[in-house]
């Protein structure tokens, strides 16, 4: 072997090595070195060269393995060695290559840093091996004076530590993009505030426990004040979430947030960490409980995350007035429609038996609106929610509607008796003192189906009964009254589809001169046939087409029918008969009703005289005046007008002069009885008015011979009813006329 310049290089490890760098004696931590060779002395000869050496402030601590074997397993159980001091040939020629392959391959280990040495040059590894595993230096054992081992040491524990500091730099960040990007789905302040000490928990190495604090004004409910909130925490105690700082007992949070808060500015020391977040006016301090110190790195990492989490702080206050906005009622500030739907889910999944939602109605609110103000009518609101609130804080109240509360508590607090005591006094509203009614729906948990629509459903159900209720408006519901909904739209739905396929029908009963016997007429009567053939009652379906609306759409079919059917019988030379149809209100209130009579008419060329017109003595009392008007109009084309159903409802005798009507019906009830002693009176009564009048006379439902003498002793002019003739199919008719 050729000599070297430096014949003290000849010799291994020779000291020609400058001072040695301080060591810190504060700081216990080292530096794992790991070396790797078969010859024991070898190991001597290095711990002895290195036993001094202090590197960025550390010792060194050194493992041995005497194989490439023994090398991997200690790898493997120790996972903070930093560098691998590594002889090539032990066992085998590449004992040392395969584990730098170990390393690097099997436990994907690209931070360690790895320093070959052979004693045999001529097994010296290829520059592409060298490459290719990430060897950080290669040697002969025959080349390493100590400078040069402490040189390649020194830079190979340097380059060990920037590695790690990127990795962590790197793996930081990371963890900041994805705790941004996490924080940022969370849609309220306390829910982000939890999320916030969660993403810093992993980020800051010497994290122990923290507080998310903020103001708590249109965060916390009744907080009305400026006053400093925790809004989350971890570590410490789930009580101090949402109470006052003052409140906790921790003397070191309150001060340091205040402070922090105040001066605008992190507060940090070896014992915790007090963070200032803002952005666009909304303001956080977050207090952290240290472990340990922090790094540079740990205090770098904190700057970029807070500068993320700004943004996310701002857009979680963004989003909660725009939850505000859209779950709580701009008046009151209680829970609106929405939230009580929400509100309702809860409670439909509830364990609680005892729990009780209700829906409160202002009767005649639209009056106090209309007549006092608007101002009035929002002061008097917000007066009931705040009485109502005064149920407790078991009961949750809610503005449903413009007049209409929704509520759920505990039925031994929400029941009829305590709400009757809400509304037994009057309320304030600005300088008015108004006394108000309502109407109380209810339903029990008990009877609650799932899911808040559901719910609510159940309890506008109870409320519109309620509501019809004349003696008690209080209703709590039942199952058997969504039956009932459920069978009356399906009925409607029936209703209008037979409708459309002309499965409706009129029939005739026929109306005689009681003197002569002779037809005079008849009255058209609906009939509904199914498809499978049945009738159904007219006592059922004719409200519900009412209910519905259908019964304008009916009503003009059943005139334009009877007109038709006119024009048939006149054909077969029956000139002087007439059809009787029935008419509801919701026809007066169209305003081509009168319109749509002439029309029928004039559409089939009838006589206006041989049309008469029906109307029930509750039809006056609902309006009379529009009725009144509506039947002038038609009197004038000639219509025929008869009240029918005369004596059974409570209009006025003033009404019956003022009517333009032409006959008077005596309705079956007063008939039914009329052979009997001192039951003959009502019915007498209604013909001698009649006649005084100057009114045709006709009563309906008779049924035998003695009730006919009966009426024609007292003057009565027409009958109709089974004795006669039951309702027949229009060809029916026909042929009866031809008979009699």
């Amino acid at each position: 072997m050729q000599a070297s310049e430096n014949t003290n290089d000849d010799f291994l490890f020779i000291d020609d090595s400058d001072e040695d760098e301080i060591l810190d004696e504060s700081s216990g931590e080292v530096w794992k070195v790991l070396i790797v060779d078969d010859d024991p002395e070898i190991h001597s000869v290095t711990q002895l060269a290195l036993s001094d050496l202090i590197v960025l402030g550390r010792r060194l601590e050194y493992l041995h393995a005497y194989s490439g074997e023994e090398a991997n397993t200690m790898i493997e159980q120790e996972q903070d060695i930093v560098l691998v001091l590594l002889d090539v040939v032990m066992e085998t020629d590449d004992a040392g290559l395969k584990v730098v392959k170990h390393i690097r391959e099997a436990l994907g280990r690209d931070d360690i840093r790895i320093v070959l040495r052979t004693g045999q040059p001529g097994y010296a590894p290829e520059e592409s091996v060298i490459k290719d595993y990430d060897i950080n230096d290669y040697k002969t054992k025959t080349e390493l004076t100590r400078r040069k081992l402490v040189t390649t040491v020194y830079a190979a524990i340097r380059s060990y530590q920037q590695i790690t500091t990127v990795t962590q730099s790197s793996e930081g960040l990371e963890k900041i993009i994805d705790g941004a990007a996490n924080l940022l789905e969370l849609h309220s302040v306390q829910e982000f505030g939890k999320g916030v000490l969660s993403q810093i928990k992993p980020l800051l190495h010497g994290y122990s426990k923290g507080v998310f604090c903020a103001r708590g004004h249109g965060i916390i409910d009744g907080a009305d004040d400026l006053g400093l909130y925790v809004l989350a925490q971890d570590g410490w105690e789930n009580t101090y979430v949402n109470r006052k700082l003052e409140q906790i007992g921790q003397k070191i949070i309150s001060e340091n947030v205040h402070a922090c808060f105040q001066q605008k500015e992190h507060i940090r020391s070896d014992e915790n960490l007090t963070l200032y977040l803002t952005r666009g006016g909304y303001r956080a301090v977050i207090f952290i409980e240290l472990e340990a110190p922090m790094s540079e790195l740990d205090k770098q990492l904190i700057e970029v995350f807070l500068s993320n989490v700004s943004i996310g702080y701002e857009n979680v206050h963004l989003f909660q007035k725009l939850r505000n906005a859209a779950y709580k009622d701009w008046l009151t500030d209680l829970p609106n429609r929405l939230q009580f739907l929400n509100l309702l889910d809860d409670f439909s999944t509830s364990g609680s038996d005892d729990l009780v939602a209700s829906l409160v109605d202002i009767n005649h609110f639209s009056d106090i609106n209309d007549g006092l103000g608007q101002d009035v009518g929002n002061n008097l609101l917000t007066s009931v929610s705040h009485r109502l609130m005064g149920l407790g804080g078991k009961v949750t109240v809610a503005r449903v509607g413009a007049d209409v509360f929704g509520l759920i508590g505990p039925d031994s607090v929400l029941c009829p008796e305590k709400l009757a005591e809400v509304f037994s006094q009057p309320f304030e509203a600005g300088e008015q003192l108004l006394p108000i009614n309502v109407c109380l729906g209810f339903c029990r948990k008990t009877d609650a189906g799932q899911g808040g629509v559901k719910v609510l459903n159940q309890i506008n159900i109870a409320l519109n009964l309620a509501k019809k209720n004349r003696d008690k408006h209080v209703q709590y519901y039942k199952q058997e009254m969504e039956d009932q909904t459920l069978w009356r739209l399906g009925m409607i739905r029936q209703l209008r589809t037979d409708f459309a396929d002309n499965r409706l029908e009129l029939w005739y009963q026929p109306q005689l001169a009681l003197k002569s016997g002779k037809v005079i007429g008849a009255e058209a009567l609906l009939r509904w046939r199914t498809a499978d053939g049945n009738f159904v009652s007219p006592a059922v379906f004719i409200p519900l087409a009412e209910y519905s609306g259908l019964i304008i759409d009916i009503g003009e079919w059943v005139v334009n029918q009877a007109c038709k059917n006119i024009k048939a019988i006149e054909a077969e030379g029956f000139n002087d008969v007439g059809i009787s149809v029935n008419v509801s209100i919701p026809q007066f209130r169209q305003d081509n009703f009168v319109d749509t009579i002439i029309d029928a008419t004039k559409k089939y060329h009838v006589e206006t005289s041989k049309l008469e017109l029906e109307i029930t003595e509750n039809i006056l009392m609902d309006d009379p005046q529009l009725v009144i008007d509506a039947l002038a109009k038609l009197k004038e084309q000639g219509i025929s007008i008869a009240l029918d159903d005369f004596g059974t409802g409570y209009s006025s005798l003033s009404y019956l002069q003022k009517l333009p009507i032409d006959r008077l019906k005596v309705d079956r009830s007063f008939i039914n009885d009329i052979t009997e002693d001192g039951q003959s009176l009502l019915a007498d009564t209604i013909i001698g008015l009649g006649k005084q009048l100057g009114l045709n006379v006709i009563a309906e439902g008779i049924e035998d011979e003695l009730q006919e003498a009966h009426l024609i002793s007292q003057g009565c002019d027409e009958v109709q009813g089974f004795f006669y003739a039951k309702p027949m199919p229009a060809n029916e008719f026909l042929e009866f006329l031809k008979k009699n």
